[in-house]
């Protein structure tokens, strides 16, 4: 059994539909997100969404991070915070849909502060970025993160390396590997793998966080 491999129920157009589901989510939860709210305000919109779709299981918590808690790994606590009226936040949701693991992450921004929007854009472009290199360039977890590290600081962001990626694919992928993307050995082939791109303004102050699948299917035709 390899680390690359898929369970015998994987389909492959379900698994799309679970990404695209969690997509929607995403969208909707963010149009609810409002200033004045608290991160477990958020929380409970998002147990509403789930119950509205149907989604019974999580296989990750759901992270909706605001302000300055956007620099945080997926392990750390939220420190208290109220969005405000010019704020920046993301979702990084993971229901499991018609038995196969959906994994989306966004960020998104409240008001016009330039440096939040360039933010939240840039960690988009690098996230392109990186998938097309990834398409042409066959290659290893650690050189796929290099390359992203670059790309990263070339719009003068921090690469939070703490956030690298990780498998998917129908409930549970840890029966073939438990570790990040960064740890993969071999070259990543399609459909198996979450691209995360965390990236951390250089005070220090926010982050913008952004992930799909990778793939070579143009998934938001």
């Amino acid at each position: 059994m390899g680390i690359q491999d898929f369970g015998p129920h994987f389909n492959l157009e379900t698994f799309y539909r679970a990404r695209n589901v969690a997509r929607d989510i995403t969208f909707e939860l963010s149009s609810l997100i409002r200033p004045g709210m608290t991160e477990a305000q958020a929380h409970q919109f998002y147990k509403e969404l789930s119950e509205k779709y149907g989604i019974q299981k999580q296989w990750h918590p759901p992270k909706l991070r605001f302000g300055p808690n956007t620099l945080k790994n997926f392990r750390d606590e939220s420190a208290p915070h109220l969005l405000q009226e010019e704020d920046i936040f993301f979702i990084d949701i993971g229901p499991v849909i018609e038995g196969h693991e959906a994994d989306y992450g966004e960020t998104f921004v409240l008001g016009n502060i330039f440096d939040q929007k360039h933010i939240a854009d840039c960690s988009q472009k690098v996230f392109h970025e990186v998938s097309q290199f990834w398409k042409t360039h066959p290659c290893q977890g650690d050189e796929l993160y290099e390359f992203a590290k670059k790309r990263s600081a070339h719009y003068g962001y921090h690469l939070n390396m703490g956030s690298d990626g990780h498998r998917i694919g129908d409930f549970p992928h840890h029966i073939f590997f438990k570790g990040g993307l960064l740890e993969c050995e071999e070259n990543l082939v399609p459909n198996a793998w979450i691209l995360e791109i965390h990236l951390w303004n250089q005070q220090r102050s926010f982050g913008a966080f952004f992930e799909d699948i990778l793939t070579t299917q143009d998934l938001n035709a």
